[in-house]
């Protein structure tokens, strides 16, 4: 379990063989790629895009949700996505002889999704070779406008009471954004990617190995795209995920050590799950 800009993760990600990213504390898990035992307990997944490696899991997720007497859970998809995830279902039904019962939500870029704890989920647009949309986690907080700043507490208090309705705004904080599979060019299209707390981004490829261009071509980001925009990251924490598995624990970590201007390096966490 990791702990980033005050928010526990529990995550596994290797390119191409699995991704799944667990929140406990906003009880909201992205992607199944395999399904790791940990993703059972969240009820509430919302995945990124089709790929294998993100979605292969889900069917395992909720036939051993209902094993275990747990509550059917609830599957959040883009809009692309709908018809062909209600036939992987159909089709499992038939091979199965079970029900596999679930609640789909359909959204996408522009929709809202309540969470718990008063957050709420928006999808944004994150450019990849399939359809994808990352996921924004955001709250909701009230705060004394700044002309009432200078007042008294009791004055405050009587004004409330009296059911004053100007003495608070409302501000939409950013807390998480996850980009799923994406281009970097979601960080200058997307401003909650650049300001959220924490953000999830995948960084497959880390040197010569394979080129810039290539990497672009397979909807992916190479750490020197990363690097050349570090000035526009705003974010407490930085979690990067998804290297190809031709990397080793220790390669990545010279890769991000020396690719990385310190400002960034210092806010970035690689997930190195399983890495020998």
């Amino acid at each position: 379990m990791l702990q980033l800009a005050g928010i526990d993760v529990e995550a596994v990600s290797t390119g191409g063989v699995e991704t799944c990213i667990d929140l406990p504390g906003f009880q909201l898990a992205f992607d199944l790629g395999r399904g790791p035992d940990f993703a059972v307990a969240r009820e509430l997944v919302a995945f990124t895009h089709a790929h294998v490696d993100h979605l292969s899991g889900v069917v395992w997720h909720c036939a051993t949700r209902a094993l275990r007497g747990m509550r059917p859970p609830r599957y959040v998809i883009g809009r692309e996505n709908e018809a062909a995830f209600r036939d992987l279902f159909d089709v499992w039904r038939r091979l199965d002889r079970s029900q596999f019962p679930h609640e789909l939500v359909v959204i996408g870029p522009g929709d809202e999704l309540a969470l718990q704890g008063g957050r709420f989920l928006r999808p944004f647009f994150a450019p990849h070779r399939a359809p994808c949309q990352g996921y924004a986690v955001w709250s909701r907080r009230s705060k004394l406008r700044a002309e009432h700043r200078a007042l008294p507490h009791e004055e405050i208090a009587r004004l409330r009471a009296a059911g004053r309705a100007d003495l608070f705004e409302v501000l939409e904080v950013p807390e998480v954004a996850f980009c799923g599979d994406t281009l970097i060019d979601v960080v200058e299209r997307e401003e909650v990617v650049r300001k959220a707390r924490l953000l999830i981004l995948e960084v497959t490829f880390l040197d010569e190995r394979v080129s810039v261009e290539k990497a672009r071509a397979s909807g992916h980001v190479h750490l020197k795209e990363l690097a050349a925009r570090a000035d526009l990251f705003e974010n407490e924490a930085i979690l990067l995920t998804h290297f190809s598995p031709r990397y080793t624990r220790e390669e990545i970590l010279i890769a991000l050590d020396r690719g990385l201007p310190p400002r960034l390096r210092e806010r970035a966490t690689p997930l190195l799950n399983g890495r020998g």
